[in-house]
């Protein structure tokens, strides 16, 4: 019987897109005034600082966590000249939280589908000290085996050493892992490098750039193929 491991950010939370092109298209719906070359400057600044300084507390929801970010993003458009009204961030916040608890309700059902069946899971995610609150915030506390935070080992992806982690707590070897993950980048290649077979789950990515579609030993636009 395999065990499967999953990323978070990206893939139980935006069913496979980026969260740089999910603020984008809430940036769009919500009518914020930049231009896309602005907001992913934006976007890098707020990734970077929040993974510099610990500016999420480990009590935090997934909600304060992108209250965090978007400050960050808006504090950064502005010092670049661009005018931009901050009670839209409010807005985008809400457009935001709300179609990430739908696609976390899905990846819920399918998790626990695959429980179900007796399938050993982990979590493996970058992430920023708070994850168990937020597991626990969506229900998801209770589909997995095994967490395996960055924040908490000090190991982030793409170092394969954080998936080795996660095949240990399942006590399995990498032979008998499936990784399922958004990013060819930080999940499938790292995963694939020590053994593990690869599900990428496919959504609209950060960059256009093309993708190597043979590197995954299986693609799936929707957890729900994996059951």
């Amino acid at each position: 019987m395999g065990g499967y491991i999953f990323d978070f950010g990206g893939t139980l939370d935006t069913g496979g897109c980026h969260w740089g092109r999910v603020l984008w298209h809430a940036y769009e719906r919500c009518g914020v005034g930049v231009g896309e070359a602005h907001f992913r400057e934006a976007y890098v600044f707020a990734e970077r600082t929040m993974g510099r300084l610990p500016l999420v507390k480990p009590i935090f929801s997934m909600r304060e966590t992108l209250a965090v970010k978007l400050r960050l993003q808006f504090d950064c458009l502005a010092d670049m000249g661009c005018t931009t009204d901050r009670s839209l961030a409010e807005k985008v916040l809400a457009d935001v939280c709300a179609l990430a608890e739908g696609c976390v309700a899905h990846s819920r059902e399918a998790l626990l589908r695959l429980k179900a069946q007796g399938k050993p899971l982990a979590l493996v995610s970058n992430f920023y000290g708070n994850l168990p609150v937020v597991l626990r915030d969506y229900g998801l506390d209770g589909c997995f085996d095994a967490v395996i935070e960055s924040a908490a080992v000090g190991v982030r992806k793409p170092d394969p050493r954080i998936f080795q982690m996660g095949v240990e707590t399942l006590g399995m070897t990498p032979e008998e892992v499936t990784v399922v993950g958004d990013s060819i980048a930080n999940d499938i290649i790292p995963a694939r490098s020590i053994g593990c077979h690869t599900v990428w789950l496919e959504g609209e990515q950060w960059s256009d750039a093309p993708i190597d579609r043979s590197l995954p030993t299986r693609i799936v636009s929707d957890l729900d193929e994996l059951v």
